[in-house]
């Protein structure tokens, strides 16, 4: 690997409903080799920490980050992506180079934790790592703070096999939270860097490239990555993020522990197009996007999203287009609790948990609390999001059919049901119009098998609907529905089993 060698946030939220509790399995630690860190001395096992490649761990003034001075041919960093020789040098990289466990404990100011096997890893079962975290302190300002590069991957990038249901028990990349212990990770990123490049004629674009370097987030894997809880599960990592927090290439299962991350743009990503897949089975997730990029999702999934128990409070950026949670090919909640705002809605595909989206008509200012209470008054869940949002997704394993009220504070809000789509057009939005002589719009083709509707006509069984109304879901296909009905403005909320989707008017009626 080429290399540059140079010289809090916890979301407001209380759940009254509890997940699914499922303990994780995780690597015994009886024989790990134990990491001490600190600015003064770095110890293994006891001993001064190497400097010879050749061992197991050692350290070096290595870090690959992204260097100031650089022309558009080297990458796509900006000025802002950039460090000086002389920040980078300030960091030391403690390596691991041998398969097997190590416990991390103490305090890094300027440095970071890098795995690496080696490049023929990715393909040898044998090349798996566990990485204990035991009140760990890392920080680093120009890469991020945990890497693992070169461990073996248990998956597989091919598009036409990807599954949502994917097993990462035999991943190379695996991070225990031991139990009672904090462990803190702040950490930047490095921006896209040129392995190879192609020009365009006038040689002043880069038209196609092969990638060096790109990682994105404060605690970063290349391969699908296990994070998982002690056999108690009450460790906390937190993590602190200039760009996003915890992201794997391929594959992220999060199997316990309490994760809290704050960061600049996506709080969790799993980056391969179609294919990835994050899957939450136990522990709490708290994730708070702040937006310093000006975007950013809660989780975002290239590929899909499947919550299967755990507490998920995902905040997406408060000024930005951006969801809680947000997956390509789809989100799956098939158990657990979840509270998720943003200002859109991804696709919430077959699930076998019960859930709700709120689309609220006016934009809600961050810090007020919402209560949802049972028809006997009785508060279910409260919540406190820190971040606007305009969109609000809940959904628990006590979410049963029944009778629910929504509470601002001491305000019952009012609502009416909403669309499959996330509660239609807010209030404020203005009916778009139908393209002239019923044509579609240039560019764009109807789906596979429909013809285009004849000039000025719609498609045959559907109308349009009158001025200022929106097509509603109704019952969304469940026979015998006798909740909320389309335009119906009401104080109760009904559940039903599945989707349940309603506008929130926030006036008192």
């Amino acid at each position: 690997m080429k290399k540059y060698v140079t010289g809090a946030m916890i979301v407001a939220c209380a759940f009254l409903l509890m997940g699914c509790n499922i303990k994780s399995e995780t690597a015994s630690v009886e024989d790990a080799v134990q990491i001490e860190l600190s600015d003064a001395e770095i110890t293994v096992n006891g001993e001064q920490v190497s400097e010879r490649e050749s061992d197991a761990v050692y350290i070096a003034k290595d870090i690959v980050y992204y260097p100031e001075g650089k022309d558009f041919t080297f990458g796509e960093g900006a000025e802002e992506d950039a460090h000086s020789a002389e920040e980078a040098a300030g960091h030391t990289v403690v390596h691991i180079t041998e398969p097997g466990t190590y416990t991390v404990s103490g305090t890094l100011s300027a440095g970071q934790i890098a795995i690496d096997l080696g490049e023929d890893a990715e393909n040898n079962p044998d090349a798996v790592v566990t990485l204990v975290l035991n009140d760990v302190d890392i920080t680093c300002t120009v890469a991020p703070a945990v890497i693992f590069y070169h461990v073996y991957e248990c998956g597989d990038d091919d598009v036409d096999a990807a599954t949502k249901d994917v097993d990462t028990t035999a991943a190379g990349a695996n991070v225990v939270i031991a139990d009672g212990t904090e462990n803190n990770v702040s950490g930047s990123y490095v921006a896209r860097i040129y392995k190879s490049y192609e020009l365009n004629e006038e040689g002043t674009e880069v038209i196609d490239s092969k990638k060096l370097h790109k990682y994105d987030a404060a605690f970063y894997s290349c391969m699908s990555m296990n994070v998982s809880g002690g056999s108690e599960g009450t460790g906390v990592l937190n993590i602190v993020a200039e760009n996003e927090g915890l992201d794997s290439e391929l594959h992220l299962t999060v199997n316990g522990g309490t994760i809290n991350i704050t960061s600049g743009n996506d709080g969790i990503n799993t980056n391969e197009d179609e294919v990835s897949v994050t899957t939450v089975n136990d522990g709490t997730l708290n994730i708070q996007v702040t937006g310093e990029t000006g975007e950013g999702d809660g989780i975002d999934s290239n590929g899909w999203l499947v919550i299967n128990g755990g507490t998920v409070t995902a905040q997406a950026c408060s000024f930005s287009m951006d969801a809680g949670i947000d997956s390509d090919m789809g989100i799956h909640i098939n158990g657990g609790t979840v509270m998720a705002t943003g200002n859109m809605l991804d696709r919430i595909s077959e699930s076998e948990q019960n859930y709700a989206v709120f689309t609220f008509s006016d934009a809600q200012n961050g810090g007020s609390e919402y209560i949802l209470k049972d028809e006997s008054g009785k508060e279910v869940l409260t919540c406190t999001p820190a971040n606007d949002f305009s969109i609000m997704i809940l959904a628990s394993d006590n979410l049963q059919e029944g009778i629910y009220t929504l509470w601002q504070g001491e305000t019952q809000l009012a609502v009416s049901q909403g669309n499959m789509m996330g509660g239609g057009m807010p209030q404020n939005m203005e009916r778009p119009e139908m393209p002239e002589g019923g044509e579609m719009p240039e560019g764009m083709m109807p789906p596979e098998g429909m013809e285009p509707p004849a000039e000025g006509q719609m498609p045959e069984g559907m109308e349009l609907p009158p001025d200022g109304e929106m097509p509603q879901h109704g019952d969304g296909g469940r026979d015998g529905f006798e909740g909320n009905q389309p335009g119906e403005t009401t104080k109760n909320i009904q559940i039903v089993d599945g989707g349940n989707y309603f506008n929130i008017l926030n006036v008192d009626k």
